[in-house]
């Protein structure tokens, strides 16, 4: 079964870049709302093969594992939002940058599972941390904590402008360019370092979210690999609104101090995994028809910049 998803998945990333994204172009609307379509459905196809393999029971923790890495990404797009605007990254090269970001998420993301598995089934107490840990980011959210986004602080940014040769143009959808005789990086290869930098900091609560519903390697990565592939279509469909969804984060929140406090309680008082998907479903449904309902009243937040809006 991994072998056969692995291929499936491959795949799809393939028929992607190669054959309906060969060309760079701005993504529309109307594209970008096809192909989230495109991938939930995939996801709730295979949401159904799970059923019939393992039965209602992991098809449950699959769909709510789904739901919540879903709502999670939200968080993502704001990021990936950001750093676009800040690099003037041109529209039509955003879907590759995407692309290589998200394919090196899924091989950190397999590792951070493969690793969480091991830990929590060789040393018990560490579902209390991790517990612990959902709750603290949970309330950090609800604090609206470290909203501001900063992408000349990163890290990854300062090591690669100190070590990695760099021109300071873009050259059309290529990451590296040679000139006079040696091998430059374009700006467009620093953005995709930054987007596997901020994914990695988000894959610290995204993963120990997943093990609060289930704890089976396989569900987590299956549900989490195509919360991840629907990431690029979803940013493309909301990154015009974000600004509409000012409670999401409060719906965010409370998800994380839910599953956290789930996780921790495990050994004394164990949650039907059909209540968890139905509080967790509930709270995200909450907070976005109370987002929607402020916008609809016209007090609306701020709204990013759209970097799709190319000067």
């Amino acid at each position: 079964m991994w072998a056969g998803f692995t291929i499936f998945i491959l795949a799809l990333l393939a028929l992607d870049l190669g054959v309906f994204h060969r060309k760079a172009h701005t993504v529309g609307y109307r594209e970008a709302l096809s192909w989230s379509a495109v991938w939930v459905g995939l996801a709730l196809a295979f949401n159904l093969l799970v059923y019939h393999w393992f039965g209602s029971e992991r098809a449950l923790e699959f769909l709510t594992g789904y739901l919540i890495e879903k709502a999670l990404s939200v968080d993502n797009i704001f990021v990936f939002l950001m750093v676009f605007s800040y690099f003037a990254v041109p529209a039509k090269f955003q879907h590759r940058v995407l692309f290589w970001g998200i394919l090196g998420a899924l091989l950190m993301r397999a590792a951070f599972i493969v690793a969480g598995a091991a830990l929590l089934q060789r040393f018990h107490w560490v579902i209390y941390v991790f517990g612990a840990f959902l709750v603290l980011t949970g309330v950090r959210l609800l604090m609206g904590s470290g909203a501001e986004v900063h992408p000349e602080r990163n890290p990854v940014y300062r090591l690669f402008r100190r070590f990695v040769p760099a021109v300071d143009h873009y050259h059309g959808a290529a990451f590296t360019v040679v000139e006079n005789g040696r091998r430059y990086a374009t700006p467009l290869l620093l953005v995709v370092a930054v987007v596997e930098a901020t994914d990695l900091v988000f894959a610290l609560d995204s993963i120990p979210a997943i093990f609060a519903v289930t704890t089976d390697p396989f569900i987590v990565y299956t549900s989490n690999v195509f919360a991840i592939l629907g990431l690029r279509a979803l940013y493309f469909l909301l990154a015009g609104a974000l600004g509409q969804f000012r409670y999401l984060k409060v719906g965010l929140g409370l998800v994380l101090c839910f599953v956290g406090a789930k996780m921790a309680l495990a050994d004394v008082f164990k949650i039907p995994i059909g209540v968890s998907l139905a509080i967790v479903a509930t709270l995200l449904a909450g907070s976005i028809a109370a987002s929607l309902a402020v916008a609809v009243s016209g007090d609306r937040a701020p709204v990013p910049p759209d970097p799709r809006n190319d000067p």
